[in-house]
C-alpha cells in the first residue's frame, strides 16, 4: 500500500483508509475487517466521537490497541450529545473541545490522536478559538496534527490559510467533482484533502445499476447516470478502479477513506485499488464527468 504525506504534517498514510462508521458494532464481526486492512498495509483508520455516540471509537481503541505504533487513528470532534437524549447539538467552544478530546482518548483507549478533526463547522463559529485550541492541544501532546471535515467553502477559507492544518476532508468522486475548484488553496496552505464518498453510494461500484434512483445523482438525472457510468464502464472494466485512481491522480489528494461492512467488501476495494495502480491517465473520466462548483456556503 503506497503511503502519502499528509500536508506537512509527520502523518504518511495509506492511499486508501478505512472509513470505519459503516464496520459492525461487535468486535468479533468487525475484528476479521481490521485484520485484512491492517494485513494489506491500510494504516489510517476514520472515525468520530458521533459515530454510534462513541461507541465506534471504543470498538476502534480496542481493534487497534496492538497495532496502536503502527497506525495513524482520525477522530472528529464539533457533535455534543447528552446521555439518554435524542439528536445532537454543536459547540466548538474551547470548553468543550477540551473536554471531548479527553473523552475521545479514553474511548480510543491510547494516550494520543493523530489527527483531530473538526466535524463540520458554520460561518458563526469563533474558528480563531478553535485552531487555537487544536494548537494547545498539540503542544500537549493530545494530538499530533489537526484538520477539518466540511465541504463549505466559506468555512474551509477561514479555517485552514490562518492555522496548521494538516488536512481538510471532503466528499469528492467522479460524480461529485465540486471540490477540484479548491484544490490548489488547499495545498498552498500546506494541507492535504482527504476524501470521502469516493464510490458516491455505491454508484462507482459494480454494484451501479442496482443503486440507480429515479432522482439521479446531485447534477446528474437518471438518463445522465446511465448515459456516464455506461462509458465509464465499457472504457475502464471496474468503475471502482476508476474511481480511485481518478481520485488519487490529484496531488492535493493524501488518501481516500472508503467504508467497508464486511471484509468481502474491504476486499472488493482492495482489488479496485490494485486495478486502480495501472489506470495512470484518467483524462477519458475527466472528459466524461461534469465539474460542477459549489453554488451555496461561498
Amino acid at each position: 500500500m503506497n503511503k502519502r504525506q499528509l500536508g506537512q504534517s509527520e502523518l504518511f498514510v495509506s492511499e486508501l483508509g478505512l472509513g470505519c462508521m459503516s464496520l459492525p458494532t461487535t468486535f468479533e464481526e468487525a475484528e476479521p475487517i481490521i485484520a485484512l486492512a491492517l494485513d494489506y498495509g491500510i494504516n489510517y483508520f476514520d472515525t468520530a466521537d458521533l459515530y454510534n455516540q462513541g461507541k465506534n471509537e471504543e470498538l476502534i481503541g480496542q481493534l487497534l490497541k496492538h497495532h496502536r505504533h503502527d497506525v495513524h487513528i482520525a477522530t472528529k470532534v464539533g457533535n455534543k450529545w447528552i446521555e439518554g437524549q435524542e439528536g445532537w447539538s454543536w459547540d466548538t467552544s474551547s470548553d468543550y473541545i477540551n473536554r471531548a478530546v479527553r473523552n475521545s482518548l479514553q474511548r480510543l483507549d491510547t494516550d494520543y490522536i493523530d489527527l483531530y478533526q473538526l466535524h463540520g463547522g458554520t460561518m458563526d463559529d469563533q474558528l480563531e478559538e478553535v485552531i487555537d485550541t487544536f494548537e494547545t492541544l498539540k503542544k500537549e501532546g493530545l494530538i499530533r496534527a489537526y484538520g477539518i471535515s466540511s465541504i463549505r467553502p466559506n468555512v474551509i477559507q477561514r479555517f485552514v490559510p490562518p492555522s496548521n492544518a494538516a488536512s481538510v476532508m471532503m466528499q469528492y468522486s467522479l460524480l461529485d467533482r465540486r471540490p477540484e475548484e479548491w484544490f490548489d488553496a488547499i495545498e498552498e496552505a500546506g494541507a492535504s484533502v482527504v476524501t470521502r464518498g469516493t464510490i458516491a453510494k455505491g454508484l462507482l461500484s459494480y454494484e451501479w445499476k442496482d443503486r440507480m434512483k429515479e432522482d439521479g445523482y446531485l447534477d446528474y438525472t437518471y438518463h445522465d447516470l446511465t448515459t456516464t457510468l455506461n462509458a465509464l464502464e465499457q472504457h475502464y472494466g471496474n468503475l471502482q478502479a476508476a474511481a480511485i485512481a481518478f481520485n488519487l491522480n490529484h496531488t492535493a489528494v493524501a488518501s481516500t477513506v472508503i467504508g467497508a461492512s464486511s471484509d468481502e467488501q474491504l476486499r472488493t476495494t482492495l482489488s479496485a485499488y490494485e486495478l486502480a495502480q495501472e489506470l495512470s491517465d484518467v483524462t477519458f473520466a475527466t472528459t466524461q464527468t461534469k465539474q460542477s462548483i459549489y453554488t451555496e456556503h461561498r
